[in-house]
């Protein structure tokens, strides 16, 4: 099925060609011919917008889009579905969360995790249970050479020798099984001294660094156990980690907003000008009995934001300067990897997550709910549940059917399994607030990618 999805933004009139993936800017005539071009003939379309615009126009913008048409760049058929690395995929394990953690020194009021612990008890990950699970990754990786691991909590500082003690083991076997295993770290930082700043720095691919963005929004949502702000002892801290990487490490600064701080661009902004060049504002998930979870009567503040957000990131890539907004980036390009586009994130088939004790959850946003466990990395037979891995596996854009007809399928890619159930206790109904946030950044991230092409960067 043909689709194109079309907005305007920032003085732009952009159409997408939703499963071709290419982008087009194009003027009034075009952009509103484009409401009626499939539905009716030539006559009709020049009867319906002849006292809008001249026949001239008309003659002119329906010539674009036919020629548009014909050269496969609009209005192109969807083959995903019948791609071979869609149809043919294999089961392998990719990626681990490691909950080397379930404690944490600080208690942010809006952490799915319960202060770490994820509802049970304050726990560390064992050296032991930490290399089972290294070694389960390794054999039922397949092909696949390059391997992920994530050293998740709680706060993973508060178990730094383990997480040391596993890179180590990591790196021990890794090149025997012909695999590389890129480990991150994601921290809040309040544990971070010079030590584990060089080691970090040499050893993680990753790092994934807390902070909700200016002091009296991180300090509000994210204080310490005695409840003092938490901004001026994590910030510099974060800055020296961030000088000392080399250029081939990765890391990004990673907040969240709330209802409360609905001018979250600002925050982003904090991050540019402390020197963050790679950055992420997440909205907040959670309970519309919360005070500070996002309602729908703040989708249009939110969308906003976004636009406003995306204009000053649009002038500010085209001076130059070296920032990235995590959700402004995206790949027009509709690239190779079929199966991320139409898959996801492979929670419960390539991505797992493992708890201190050992269970194995579909990913870390399940841990503790026990109707999502699938094992445990210590059991000498590891068989998962056949039924939840194969809801997992068909949960995908072809099989929901909010997804089928949405233009933005091969940009969310389904969204997250885990707010699917949580707000609509259904993995094939996406938790709709989270798609209308998503569609508005995919449409912010193609203006911006339009006016960086059409004005040069």
């Amino acid at each position: 099925m043909s689709m194109i999805h079309k907005f305007s933004m920032n003085g732009y009139n952009i159409v997408l060609d939703v499963n071709g993936g290419a982008v087009h800017v194009v003027d009034d005539v075009a952009y509103r011919l484009l409401d009626h071009y499939k539905e009716n003939t030539k006559e009709e379309l020049f009867k319906i917008l002849g006292e809008e615009f001249t026949k001239e126009q008309l003659e002119e913008a329906y010539e674009e889009i036919a020629t548009l048409e014909s050269e496969g760049l609009l209005y192109t058929e969807d083959s995903y579905e019948l791609h071979p690395a869609f149809v043919d995929r294999k089961k392998v394990v990719k990626a681990l969360c490691l909950h080397v953690a379930h404690d944490c020194n600080l208690k942010c009021k809006y952490c799915f995790a319960a202060q770490g612990d994820f509802g049970g008890a304050k726990e560390m990950m064992s050296f032991e249970v930490g290399k089972k699970a290294i070694d389960y990754l390794i054999a039922n990786s397949g092909n696949r050479r390059n391997l992920e691991i994530d050293f998740f909590g709680g706060e993973p500082l508060m178990n730094f020798d383990v997480v040391k003690q596993l890179v180590e083991y990591g790196r021990s076997v890794e090149k025997e099984h012909n695999k590389n295993i890129r480990f991150t770290i994601t921290t809040n930082g309040i544990l971070l001294d010079d030590e584990k700043i060089e080691y970090i720095n040499k050893n993680m691919h990753n790092a994934v660094l807390s902070l909700d963005g200016r002091k009296e929004v991180n300090d509000n949502m994210r204080p310490t156990l005695n409840d003092k702000g938490s901004h001026d002892i994590i910030l510099p801290k974060f800055k020296k980690l961030v000088e000392g990487r080399d250029k081939d490490k990765y890391y990004y600064i990673r907040g969240t907003f709330t209802r409360e701080n609905l001018d979250f661009s600002k925050d982003v902004m904090h991050f540019a000008n402390e020197g963050f060049a790679l950055t992420s504002i997440e909205p907040v998930v959670d309970a519309d009995e919360n005070p500070y979870a996002l309602k729908e009567e703040d989708l249009p503040r939110v969308f906003e934001e976004y636009e406003n957000l995306a204009v000053k990131y649009a002038d500010m890539l085209k001076s130059g300067k070296d920032f990235k907004f995590f959700h402004f980036i995206i790949d027009l390009n509709q690239g190779p990897c079929v199966i991320k586009r139409v898959t996801g994130c492979g929670a419960g088939n390539e991505y797992l997550a493992i708890t201190p004790n050992g269970d194995m959850y579909p990913c870390h946003q399940f841990v503790g709910n026990e109707d999502y466990k699938l094992s445990n990395i210590m059991e000498e037979e590891i068989v998962f549940p056949k039924e939840v891995v194969k809801s997992f596996r068909d949960a995908h854009v072809y099989s929901k059917e909010d997804c089928k007809k949405c233009w933005n399928k091969f940009y969310c890619s389904g969204g997250c399994h885990a707010n699917a159930i949580n707000f609509n206790n259904d993995i094939m109904k996406p938790y709709e607030l989270g798609c209308e946030m998503q569609k508005k950044r995919t449409e912010c991230s193609i203006m911006i990618q339009a006016k960086l092409m059409l004005e040069g960067e």
